[in-house]
C-alpha cells in the first residue's frame, strides 16, 4: 500500500482562516485514499513531535505540502517546523548532514539525502493572479511559481526527494473560482497519482 503525508502549513489569520487549504487537504485525502493509499495529516496547530514527524518522512512514499504563499514564502509556522524537524533529521534520518566528505570538502553539498525513493508534490493557494507570473512586465518579472518555490523545493531535493509538478491556485482572496481550482486539482492529481 502506498502511504502519503499530507502537511497543511497554513497559519491562521482573521482575514485567511485557511478554508480553501483545508479543503484542498481533504480532497487530497479522499482521492488517495480511493487510490489505495494511507494517508496521514499534519497541521502547523498541532503539538510538535519531532521523532514522530521524522518517523511520518521516513514512513511516506509521497509528502504533499498544501501551503499558502505569505509574503513571497511559505507561512512561519511551517518554517519553525522546517527549522526544528528537518534539522533534526541531518543525523541520518532524513540526510546525512549536508552531502559531503572529509575527504572532498567541496563537492556533493545537498547530496547526502535518505529519502531518494520518496516523492513530494507543492500545492500552494495565491492572493496574486496568475497573470502576474510568467510575464516580464508583470510583478514576478517573468519568473513562474516555481522560481518563486525554488527554496522548498530545494529544501526536499536536500533530502533527496523527486518532485511532482506543482499545483496553484491564484487570486484567492480577490478575485477567487474556486470550483474551477477544485476541477483543476482532481485533474492534476489524476494526472500524476
Amino acid at each position: 500500500m502506498n502511504k502519503a503525508l499530507i502537511i497543511n502549513a497554513h497559519q491562521y489569520y482573521p482575514f485567511s482562516e485557511g478554508k480553501l487549504n483545508a479543503t484542498l487537504v481533504d480532497k487530497t485525502v479522499s482521492f488517495l485514499s480511493a487510490k489505495g493509499y494511507e494517508t496521514r495529516v499534519v497541521t502547523m496547530a498541532e503539538p510538535l513531535d519531532i521523532e514522530q514527524q521524522l518517523e511520518l518522512h521516513r514512513w511516506a512514499d509521497v509528502v504533499i505540502l498544501q501551503s499558502p504563499i505569505n509574503w513571497m514564502g511559505l507561512p512561519w509556522s511551517f518554517k519553525k517546523y522546517m527549522d526544528e524537524v528537518y534539522t533534526a533529521g541531518m543525523g541520518g534520518a532524513l540526510c546525512n548532514g549536508d552531502g559531503r566528505s572529509a575527504d572532498n570538502p567541496k563537492a556533493n553539498y545537498g547530496r547526502g539525502g535518505t529519502l531518494t525513493n520518496t516523492r513530494y508534490m507543492l500545492s500552494v493557494t495565491f492572493n496574486a493572479p496568475a497573470e502576474s507570473f510568467n510575464d516580464e512586465h508583470e510583478f514576478f518579472e517573468g519568473k513562474s511559481v516555481d522560481d518563486l518555490l525554488f527554496p522548498a523545493h530545494m529544501n526536499f531535493k536536500f533530502f533527496g526527494m523527486q518532485s511532482i509538478p506543482t499545483f496553484s491556485c491564484f487570486d484567492v482572496m480577490k478575485n477567487a473560482d474556486i470550483e474551477r481550482d477544485l476541477a483543476r486539482f482532481e485533474s492534476h492529481l489524476n494526472t500524476h497519482f
